[in-house]
């Protein structure tokens, strides 16, 4: 079963960016990978239109920071379907204003 999609501050989970992620990571295996560690709220792997693939990078939020930092710890720098990938705390951008928004 595939996590549920949501957008990106949905909840007040941390939210948990996963970077160099083989393109044929599933977003089931994903979910699978992090539910050891506590609920996952949503997780979204960003795919490649034409060809359905992942495009190597993808979301997770999970609802308590500490379940989270533990999957981090736990995850990053981790060998998964033939690739290390890089797990941490997502940062939110925020736009910066210009002077005619002001």
């Amino acid at each position: 079963m595939a996590c549920p999609l949501r957008p990106i501050g949905y909840g007040a989970g941390m939210k948990i960016i996963i970077r160099n992620l083989s393109p044929v990571t599933s977003e089931e295996y994903v979910e699978k990978l992090f539910t050891p560690f506590g609920a996952v709220q949503y997780c979204n792997l960003v795919m490649n239109a034409e060809t359905g693939l992942s495009k190597g990078f993808g979301f997770v939020e999970m609802p308590k920071a500490g379940e989270a930092k533990q999957a981090i710890k736990a995850l990053n720098n981790s060998e998964h379907d033939g690739v290390r990938i890089r797990v941490k705390k997502a940062e939110t951008k925020i736009k910066p204003q210009t002077l005619s928004e002001s």
